[in-house]
């Protein structure tokens, strides 16, 4: 009787096993286009470049279910250039994420390269992700939410969805033997989205960011002695001891309109504490950055966009005892995308910016620096892009 007891456990553990659903998807996105940049560094390109509405990639995402509610989940995602075939994200295999976690009905743990919390609930608020793609982005992107930096060796929370309200934060453990601080990476965030009505708050903490932020998205050996920033409106400033984002944004859809405002406080702390750059020591740059955006669905295959972004940055001491005063930089976006299907779409973006004041370095006059493509040599820079995507 206990043999058949025993027997009959056994045989229904493994029925449990066996009827436990997994599944594995193959996912992506090809964008492609053609650019018309009027000054990249002094001259006109002409280009096809790839991965501006979104970044080209694909990836596998993984659920397990687990039994009462728990999941296995992974995500391994690739980013690639369409023209050239290499890598994105400087080379990473997995540079857009990689992670695995658990899901449960009260939220989600995940470890892994993720995103913080201000991509996670500000971001999505912002024209650049909507339909201007990363040329829309704010300068530089220097508050992050358009997602140009993610976060290696990061702890992650997210919860579950309560009536449209949803909170997470992140911790990256810094990895620096003796400095448990160095490095480290924390963020947290709260969205809610119910109706018409969308809100969404975040706030990142990095310390050594030129090092663990800025320079994480390659796969060569990481130099701590140079900037690991290439747009001028903040390259000056990567010597920080900490990056700071505070961010906060909404929208409100009435009727095929939707109108929306971003606003983020980015810091600088104590310059000068990585590398050599001509600010006195301990010195704080800080800006101030706003958005006001607007779409229209004209059918429900057509939408256009409209956005205005201002940037402005602070006066910060140089070590000769004068002061840079600060850069402002103006920049206007127009869209408009067509989907030829759930899956296909094409799109036409246009973006203006002009420059004023002292850019990051101290050294020279701002120049205009539309996100991800070479400065102008002069205060003013207009790009427009005609592309495709595909989603499968």
């Amino acid at each position: 009787m206990k043999k058949s007891l025993l027997a009959l456990a056994a045989l229904g553990a493994f029925a449990g096993v066996a009827h436990a659903q997994s599944s594995v998807t193959l996912y992506g996105i090809i964008d492609e286009g053609f650019n018309i940049n009027t000054n990249a560094g002094g001259a006109h390109l002409y280009n096809l470049s790839s991965g501006v509405m979104q970044g080209s990639r694909w990836g596998l995402r993984g659920t397990e279910d687990l039994g009462g509610g728990l999941k296995a989940i992974f995500v391994l995602e690739n980013g690639f250039d369409v023209n050239t075939g290499k890598l994105g994200q400087g080379g990473l295999e997995f540079g857009r994420q990689a992670y695995v976690g658990l899901s449960s009905p009260y939220g989600t743990v995940t470890l892994g390269r993720q995103y913080d919390s201000v991509v996670d609930f500000v971001g999505p608020l912002e024209a650049g992700d909507q339909w201007g793609g990363y040329i829309a982005a704010h300068p530089g992107d220097l508050d992050n939410f358009n997602n140009a930096y993610r976060v290696n060796n990061a702890i992650k929370f997210t919860s579950a969805d309560y009536a449209g309200f949803k909170f997470g934060g992140l911790y990256s453990l810094g990895g620096v033997s003796g400095d448990y601080s160095r490095n480290q990476i924390f963020s947290l965030g709260a969205g809610y989205n119910n109706g018409p009505l969308v809100l969404g708050v975040g706030y990142l903490n990095v310390r050594n960011p030129n090092v663990s932020f800025f320079g994480n998205s390659t796969s060569g050996t990481i130099n701590g002695g140079i900037a690991n920033v290439s747009s001028p409106v903040y390259s000056g400033y990567g010597s920080a001891h900490t990056y700071q984002v505070i961010g906060a944004g909404g929208a409100y859809t009435f009727g095929a309109a939707t109108v929306g405002a971003t606003y983020s406080n980015i810091k600088f702390y104590d310059l000068g504490s990585s590398y050599a750059t001509g600010y006195r020591a301990g010195e704080t740059a800080t800006f101030n950055n706003a958005e006001v955006n607007f779409k229209y669905q004209l059918t429900p295959a057509l939408l256009i966009g409209a956005a205005y972004d201002y940037t402005r940055g602070s006066s910060v001491a140089l070590s000769n005892g004068t002061d840079n005063p600060g850069a402002k930089y103006h920049q206007f976006s127009l869209g408009t995308d067509y989907f030829l299907s759930k899956r296909t779409d094409v799109y036409l973006i246009g973006v203006y910016q002009h420059a004023s004041g002292t850019d990051s370095t101290g050294k020279a006059p701002a120049v205009a620096a539309i996100n991800g493509l070479s400065a102008s040599s002069t205060q003013n820079q207009f790009t427009a892009r005609v592309g495709i995507r595909h989603k499968f």
